[in-house]
């Protein structure tokens, strides 16, 4: 599996849709948007819905609940994460990527445009909240 990079700067959503699905941004925006999904809209990284919605019509499985990340060791073989968790006049904001774990190896597949490597990982820099699995 390969990032995805994201094309608009809060495109992280539908970029992570798009690396779980293995399609392209463009694809996976144009299928967003056919569904009402829109990366300017701030409930695409405050909710998870969207995601969901998203993934769904990619046919990708993935859990119901949010599961509070506790270690990299004990998380599923792939999950959507959420890091740089915090709030805005008391409402939840993150930033979308992609656990991994292919061949024994563990990484992240990050979409923001302006990392130098989108696989990363420096785990230790990055502070998952919580997880959602991801089934298929």
């Amino acid at each position: 599996m390969e990032p995805v990079i994201q094309e608009e700067p809060t495109g992280c959503g539908i970029a992570a849709s798009a690396a779980l699905a293995g399609v392209s941004y463009a694809e996976a925006k144009q299928k967003a948007n056919a569904l009402g999904i829109y990366a300017a809209d701030t409930t695409l990284w405050s909710e998870t819905e969207h995601v969901r919605t998203l993934l769904r019509e990619f046919g990708i499985t993935v859990s119901p609940k949010e599961t509070p990340f506790k270690a990299w060791e004990s998380l599923p073989d792939k999950a959507l994460l959420a890091i740089k968790w915090h709030t805005e006049q008391g409402k939840p904001f993150w930033h979308w990527v992609v656990f991994i774990r292919e061949h024994g190896e563990a990484k992240v597949l990050d979409s923001k445009k302006a990392l130098k490597f989108n696989t990363r990982r420096d785990f230790g820099r990055m502070k998952p909240k919580w997880y959602i699995e991801v089934s298929n």
